[in-house]
This record gives C-alpha cells, sequence and structure tokens, in this order.
C-alpha cells in the first residue's frame, strides 16, 4: 500500500482554515439572494398585472407599455442573473454542507464550469445594462442628458470588460492544462525507468477495520455470493488484464464522481471478483452497495413495474452509491426487459455508479438486449465509464484441470 506524505516544505494549515472557514460568513448572504428571487417573482407578476389593467381600461399609451414591456425584461434578467450568482455560490458555499448525492440535487451542478460561468456573469450584467439604456432613449423627453452619455460610457465599458473576459477565459483554461501537461511530462521524466517492474499491485484496503466503521453489515446487506477483495484476485491469471486501471479503481474516485465500471471478458477470468472486491471496497469506505446477477435485477425491476411502483424503487435505489450488475449476456432479454435496463441506467446516469460484468464488449449488447432503446442505454453507461477487459482460461476449468492432472487420471 502506498502511503501519503506531507511536504515538509508545506505552511501550517491553521491560517488557511481561518481563511477558508469565513465562506460561512456567506451563509445569510447566499440566503438572502435565494428569498430575493421571491421578491422578484412578485414585482414581475405585480408588474404584468398592472400592465394588463391600463391595456384593458385603456389608460395605456405606446411610450407606457413599450417601457414596461422594458420593466418585465428586465425584471426577468436580474432573476437570472441571481440565479447564477446562486450557482456561484453553491460551487463556494453550499458544497461544502455535503449534499452530494442528495436526490433532490440537480444533475447540472456537477458541471459548473468557472470560466464560463464568468463569462455568463459578464454577458448577463450586459444585456440588464441594454435593458435600461434602452428605457432612457424610449423615454428621452423624461431623461437628463448626462444621464444619456454616463449611461452610454457605462454601458459601453461593460461590453469591453465581456468581450476580455470572453476572450482571456479560453487562453488561461488552455494555458492552465497545457502547465498540467508539461508537469507531469516532468514529473515522468524524472522518475527512473522501472522496465523490471512487469505489474502494477493492487494497494490493500486504507483505514479503519470494518468492524469500527459498521462496514460488516452494509457487507452483509451488500447481497455479495461471496466475499472477495480486490489484493486477493490472481492477477497472473489473465492473459490480458489492465492491472493500472483496476488499482486505479481501488482508490473509489470513480463513485465519488458518479461514474461506472465495465468489466468484459470471457467466464472464469475474474470479472466477478473484481466487481465483488470493488463493491467491498466501497462498503469499507462508507458507501451502500447492491449486488445481484443481470437476471436478478430484471426480476427486481419487472417485480416494481407491476405494482406500478417502478419510478419508487428507482428513487430509492438513489441510497445506494454503488449498484452492481452481474453476469450481463449469459440470459438474453426481450425488448420490454431491455426498457426497464434502460430506466435503470437512464435514472443512475450521473446520479450514481454502476460496476457491470458482462461477456461481451458494450457495443454487442444488441445480442442481449432487444428493443430498440439498447443503443442510448450503452451511450449512458459508457459516458462516464472505465471499461476492463479481461482475456483468458477460465480460472475454474484451470484448477479443475490441474486437480485432475495431480490425481494422474
Amino acid at each position: 500500500m502506498q502511503l501519503i506524505t506531507r511536504d515538509p516544505s508545506a505552511p501550517p494549515t491553521t491560517l488557511g482554515y481561518a481563511l477558508f472557514a469565513t465562506r460561512w460568513l456567506q451563509a445569510p448572504l447566499y440566503f438572502g439572494l435565494v428569498a430575493a428571487q421571491g421578491v422578484y417573482v412578485y414585482k414581475f407578476f405585480n408588474e404584468l398585472w398592472t400592465l394588463i389593467l391600463r391595456c384593458v381600461t385603456g389608460q395605456a399609451n405606446e411610450t407606457y407599455v413599450m417601457l414596461a414591456v422594458l420593466k418585465l425584461v428586465d425584471v426577468v434578467m436580474i432573476a437570472n442573473l441571481l440565479i447564477m450568482v446562486i450557482v456561484g455560490g453553491y460551487e463556494t458555499f453550499v458544497s461544502r454542507i455535503g449534499l452530494q448525492g442528495h436526490r433532490d440535487q440537480p444533475e447540472w451542478l456537477s458541471h459548473v464550469n468557472s470560466n464560463v460561468l464568468k463569462v455568463k456573469l459578464a454577458t448577463a450584467i450586459v444585456g440588464i445594462s441594454s435593458v435600461h439604456l434602452l428605457q432612457m432613449f424610449v423615454d428621452v423627453h423624461h431623461t437628463a442628458r448626462h444621464s444619456l452619455l454616463w449611461g452610454t460610457v457605462i454601458h459601453m465599458a461593460f461590453i469591453v470588460s465581456a468581450a476580455i473576459l470572453a476572450y482571456m477565459s479560453g487562453p488561461m483554461a488552455a494555458h492552465a492544462e497545457r502547465a498540467g501537461r508539461h508537469r507531469d511530462h516532468e514529473h515522468r521524466a524524472v522518475e527512473p525507468p522501472a522496465p523490471a517492474r512487469p505489474a502494477v499491485p493492487i494497494p490493500s484496503q486504507a483505514g479503519a477495520p470494518a468492524v469500527e466503521t459498521g462496514a460488516e453489515e452494509r457487507i452483509r446487506d451488500a447481497g455479495f455470493p461471496a466475499r472477495k477483495l480486490l489484493e486477493e484476485y490472481d492477477a497472473e491469471h489473465p492473459r490480458v488484464f489492465d492491472r493500472e486501471a483496476v488499482a486505479r479503481l481501488g482508490k473509489l474516485d470513480f463513485v465519488g464522481a458518479r461514474g461506472n465500471v465495465v468489466f468484459v471478458g470471457p467466464p472464469g477470468t475474474g470479472k466477478t471478483h473484481l466487481a465483488v472486491g470493488l463493491g467491498v471496497r466501497a462498503c469499507e469506505a462508507g458507501h451502500r452497495v447492491l449486488f445481484d446477477t443481470a437476471a436478478g435485477w430484471a426480476a427486481r425491476l419487472a417485480g416494481a413495474q407491476a405494482a406500478g411502483r417502478l419510478a419508487e424503487e428507482l428513487a430509492e435505489l438513489d441510497d445506494c452509491p454503488v449498484l452492481i450488475v452481474d453476469e450481463v449476456g449469459y440470459v438474453p432479454f426481450d425488448a420490454d426487459t431491455s426498457r426497464l435496463f434502460f430506466h435503470l441506467v437512464a435514472h443512475r446516469y450521473e446520479r450514481g455508479s454502476l460496476i457491470v460484468t458482462g461477456d461481451r464488449p458494450l457495443e454487442r449488447w444488441d445480442e442481449v438486449f432487444g428493443g430498440p432503446a439498447v443503443p442510448a442505454m450503452v451511450d449512458r453507461l459508457a459516458h462516464h465509464a472505465e471499461i476492463v477487459r479481461l482475456d483468458g482460461d477460465s480460472y475454474r476449468m484451470r484448477r479443475a484441470t490441474s486437480a485432475w492432472t495431480g490425481r494422474g487420471c
């Protein structure tokens, strides 16, 4: 197991903790913005109702209608700006509360990009400034000349700043990516070559013993056919086996990223062992896991659909960050069952992790599943998936053959 050591040159973390703890000062401001959304909803409908009343009673002229519509547009654009600020607040404040994986969390919150968000904020400010400037020119007879002048200058300043920000966001992101690749290249360059090491060992599970973390109960509830550990896997048996990928998966980063894992290979190459090993390790890390064969999942989903509670069943599965679907390909499924699997994969997409084992690659799943839902199901499963291919003779057959040979038969 690789040990993680602290850099002795790193500064003390007390000051860092104090500085970053100030994010909690943003809490009342953040929730104040959320409340402001309600104020703007009230303001929008109040302005809209006033406009309708004046139009119906004949008290509105052309200038009034134009100004009222611009005011409605202004309210909506400011509300949209508040939404983007609230999203930014999610990145700096709410994401630290520990709500990840909540069933009400929108999926797009995991894709917030700071550079894109800055550009959107800048363009939103330009749009609001445009509406204000247009209001001045529509009601030019009641607007002071210096107000028109300064309004135009401020508007142009917003446009220039937004253009500069949009121009710089791309090069800055590209520069950061190039710098990261350069650091990786330098790191690899200074590392001594190790041609004599053919295999990457699977690291042991780190952390406290399972009995102290409640993992034994989670392992029992998972429904594993047997208890298997990653480090017990015979990595020398398969002819084709990506040891680095399995070692990487053993860190369980894919669970936090809500990614998928697909083990593909002929029978007896250890796909179920690796899937169970990842599941046990996830239980030891504090995650709930459910294991079943593809036929078992099909029966479970079909039963939920027959009871009229398929949506509720899928929602309840959200409490398990990891679901394991074993033995895909050994039993063919009709179009109705394929639709049930599509609902499972689509519901879990970027919401939870799936570990799947099968005897054929994803591009051949149309040989297992019937109906038109197969391409969409495969697309969602493979989008954020680590696919590990195994090839070799059956481990069970090898042991049986060895035993038979040893008896001299």
